[in-house]
């Protein structure tokens, strides 16, 4: 995944365009690059790396210009270089940026080396300007060359792109990739995240597959697929939404972490009355269409997919539903059977994981009853496309692991369950169970964070080994997988999660001291077994970090216990949570990994 922007103004737009970067900066930073359309020629900029030496290079060069595009990269095809960063260019006319990935760039590239281009980089969005230069040279005006470029073009794009020979105008182009157009005060721009222009436009134009728009400082044109001109609604967003600042907290992640209570409230609010949930919090029809509901099928991709495994334990238990969960990015090539009345639910932060997205609009072509998502982008592709949509209004989520989203997710998940338990008129002592102990998770939470210094007195001990092994049973599962990811995302220790009873089962041949075991041990119906599990990796000489309530008891060799704040069973996945992300930031810490900005990672992959 990529950010691109685009900015035509009154003012010098090199600050704005390297402002808007940094804002986006979670969807990459393998390189970064801009291009600015000045008299005769154009300012071309290019750097590897973070944003901020695209910043440096733009003050040494000061140059100034009312047009411009910028690109901070991902990389997919070529490796994070000066020669790969965007803009591209060809032939000293046309500079471009692209999100997306196009399938058939070797085919095009043999093409366009037939027609005498030379391809500089080894990037597969190089040939988009080599060949809107050829359909030029071969008498098309730029719009045409841009309608016949698509033409050409298998897979996903959001394109910027300047031509020196048009000082007023900058031209897009989407298809499969965000791209969305904000307006301004005699200026407009066109980004891929409403956070890049946040401060700069409160009225946006999200932009269909296929449209093309050319902009300037004063007009917006907008054609579909058909070159024919078309209005786009545009949609109005709140800027003080879009703020991202760290304020008193040393990264975005800890910010967000600590950030999960008023969070959680956020996703509450309006939801839940008296003793139940409200009816058609998903949407006007929701309720009424889940009494017809028999099954459900959930696809997600990373963090958001260990939700809706979460989720599936839920609706077993509350809602008597039979689920199958998919990782979005394997869902549609196993020609998945839609049983008769399912639904599909999505989830997503960004709504703009390109997988996810392909799950659904395959979806779609099938029998499904409907389909719903949860998601924290209002305005993103999920939501727009689907059927029926939960907004978690977890805020901007800037650290590109996952903390506040995937909490505010599961709560949504609770509120599907409960939504659904309650059509089928199934467990309303249950139900008013769970919401009495969803109003005071939040405060749950709070506690769960004051675990802040308990957590760092073990975490040089993890910081110094590079493995680490995860167990959990039953829900827990799938939340202890959600704390090797976290961990292996930002402080790049390999760790992995298994099923506290699929230990013996090979995973027990790795225990050593060296081999720091991570467990979630709550009081439960099983937690004496898993207990026995733990002790078969005390026996082995293993070190044991548990992570449990009071009452459950065991004798350590070495190792430690932390007793996690008394919670309703049922939400308790969402408060174990909390400390193991504590956890892999305070390692972290230890260990001087880039935490907001973990290696080779984007916060949104925007490409399959």
């Amino acid at each position: 995944m990529c950010g691109i922007i685009a900015v035509a103004s009154n003012r010098n737009v090199g600050e704005l365009l390297v402002e808007g970067l940094h804002k986006m900066e979670y969807r990459g930073y393998d390189s970064a690059g801009l291009a600015l359309h000045q008299e005769k020629n154009i300012a071309h900029l290019r750097t590897l790396g973070k944003v901020s030496l695209l910043e440096e290079k733009l003050k040494l060069a000061n140059p100034s210009s009312t047009l411009g595009i910028a690109h901070t990269r991902w990389a997919t095809h070529g490796e994070p270089s000066e020669k790969n960063a965007h803009p591209h260019k060809s032939n000293e006319r046309i500079y471009i940026v692209h999100n997306g990935i196009i399938e058939n760039h070797l085919e095009l590239k043999s093409f366009l080396v037939n027609q005498g281009y030379q391809l500089i980089s080894e990037t597969d969005s190089e040939v988009i300007g080599h060949l809107l230069d050829y359909f030029l040279s071969q008498g098309s005006n730029i719009l045409d060359a841009i309608y016949l470029t698509k033409e050409k073009l298998d897979g996903a794009y959001a394109i910027a792109i300047l031509d020196i020979e048009d000082d007023e105008n900058i031209y897009i182009a989407r298809s499969k990739a965000p791209l969305l157009i904000g307006k301004g005060d005699k200026e407009n721009f066109a980004a891929s995240d409403p956070l890049a222009v946040g401060k700069l436009a409160n009225e946006f134009i999200f932009l269909e597959d296929g449209d093309v728009a050319v902009i300037s400082k004063k007009t917006i044109q907008i054609y579909d697929e058909k070159k024919q001109p078309i209005q786009r609604e545009a949609t109005e967003i709140d800027p003080e939404h879009q703020t991202t600042s760290k304020g008193e907290y040393r990264h975005f992640m800890e910010k967000e972490i600590y950030e999960q209570p008023q969070a959680i409230l956020n996703t509450l609010d309006g939801r839940v009355g008296g003793a139940d949930v409200r009816d058609d919090i998903f949407g006007i029809g929701s309720s009424k269409l889940f009494r017809k509901v028999k099954r459900i099928q959930i696809v997600a991709c990373g963090t958001s997919l260990h939700a809706g495994r979460v989720a599936a334990n839920w609706l077993s238990a509350i809602a008597g539903i039979p689920t199958q969960v998919d990782y979005a990015s394997e869902y549609r090539y196993r020609n998945p059977h839609v049983d008769e009345d399912s639904l599909l639910v999505t989830i997503s932060q960004s709504g703009e994981t390109a997988d996810t997205i392909a799950a659904l609009r395959y979806a779609k072509e099938k029998d499904y009853l409907s389909t719903i998502t949860i998601c924290n982008v209002p305005t993103s592709s999920l939501a727009r496309e689907s059927d029926f949509f939960l907004y978690t209004n977890a805020g901007p989520e800037v650290g590109v692991a996952s903390t506040k989203a995937f909490s505010t997710q599961l709560t949504g998940l609770m509120l599907l369950v409960l939504s659904l338990a309650k059509s089928r008129k199934m467990n309303p002592k249950l139900r008013g169970r769970v919401i009495t102990a969803l109003r005071k998770l939040p405060e749950k939470i709070e506690e769960a964070l004051e675990l802040k210094q308990e957590i760092i007195k073990i975490a040089p001990e993890i910081a110094s080994k590079e493995n680490a092994l995860f167990l959990g049973r039953g829900v827990f599962y799938p939340i202890s997988k959600e704390g090797a990811l976290k961990l292996k995302e930002i402080s790049y220790i390999h760790a992995e999660a298994y099923p506290a009873g699929e230990l013996k089962h090979g995973p027990l041949a790795l225990i050593d001291e060296n081999m720091p075991v991570i467990a979630l041990a709550p009081e439960s119906e099983i937690v004496e077994k898993l207990v026995s599990n733990l002790e078969e990796v005390k026996a082995r000489g293993g070190t044991l970090y548990i992570f449990s309530d009071t009452s459950v008891k065991m004798d350590l060799n070495s190792g430690r216990f932390i007793n996690m704040p008394e919670c309703d069973f049922l939400l308790k996945p969402i408060l174990y949570t909390i400390p193991l992300q504590i956890l892999a930031y305070e390692v972290s810490l230890l260990r001087g990994t880039e935490i907001d900005q973990p290696r080779n990672l984007a916060k949104s992959v925007t490409v399959e």
